[in-house]
């Protein structure tokens, strides 16, 4: 649901200490096209008004989040990487943690937004920046391998999972090269991903949500909730990259709260 402070928030069935949501493009400061509630630095926004609307998102967080320098790849940050380097920026595409108030962050603008936690037994919570480079390449797989690494006795199927805003299928337009990243997802699975476009040769209607469901039920993900977006169809609440080319990012959060 979306309340006052302009979030969207998960449905699903978390622990109460879990916590997550999704900004929208609403609550902030920046000029058009980055309007208003923009939090992407690399967006080519003013960086002021991008730190400002951070600023405004931290009030609702118990800690400063932890940006990644996302790259479309399918590298996880966990707790021991970021130990490893710290102050320097962590060049990940999704993010683990065991350690509460840690407040994992995933910014996206077309991308899907994947969010992790443990329903039961020890609390893991994971956030994963999926477009369909990343998706198609293991991304998921990768931050659900380094959730079960922090707490080895967690059965995969006591997690949950949320597909935030993305582009939906009835907008993402993509070429053969897109789909035969999924090649190996099978061709039942293919045909119903991927629509062909009448009059457009080689070019089809994908959808993420579809190939990101598949592939977490064939992991033995059963709670996958969400995916009834589109962040290109909806102007009114989200940034789209496809639609605008110059926009700003909305983020998606989740952490173990400390509080009891």
């Amino acid at each position: 649901m979306i309340n006052a402070i302009n979030r969207i928030e998960p449905t699903w069935a978390s622990p109460q200490q879990i916590k997550a949501f999704c900004t929208t493009r609403h609550g902030g400061i920046g000029k058009p096209p980055f309007n208003t509630l923009n939090l992407g630095l690399n967006s080519g926004d003013d960086s002021a008004d991008v730190l400002h609307n951070r600023s405004i998102v931290r009030l609702h967080l118990p800690a400063e989040p932890l940006w990644l320098k996302q790259i479309h790849g399918v590298t996880v940050s966990t707790p021991a990487s970021r130990n490893a380097s710290a102050g320097q920026p962590f060049e990940a595409d999704a993010a683990v943690t065991n350690i509460p108030n840690e407040v994992l962050a995933i910014l996206t603008a077309d991308c899907m937004p994947v969010l992790f936690a443990s329903k039961s037994g020890d609390v893991v919570v994971g956030a994963a920046h999926a477009g369909w480079r990343g998706l198609s390449a293991g991304v998921l797989e990768n931050t659900l391998q380094e959730m079960l690494a922090l707490a080895p006795e967690l059965n995969i199927k006591d997690i949950v999972v949320w597909m935030g805003p993305a582009i939906g299928p009835t907008a993402f337009e993509v070429g053969e090269d897109v789909l035969q990243a999924f090649s190996t997802q099978g061709q039942t699975i293919l045909s119903k991903a991927f629509t062909p476009i009448d009059g457009k040769s080689g070019k089809y209607l994908a959808n993420l949500y579809l190939l990101a469901r598949e592939r977490l039920r064939s992991l033995g993900i059963e709670q996958i909730d969400g995916g009834d977006f589109c962040t290109f169809n909806d102007s009114e609440r989200f940034f789209s990259y496809r639609r605008d080319k110059e926009t700003g990012r909305f983020a998606s959060f989740v952490w173990i709260s400390a509080e009891t």
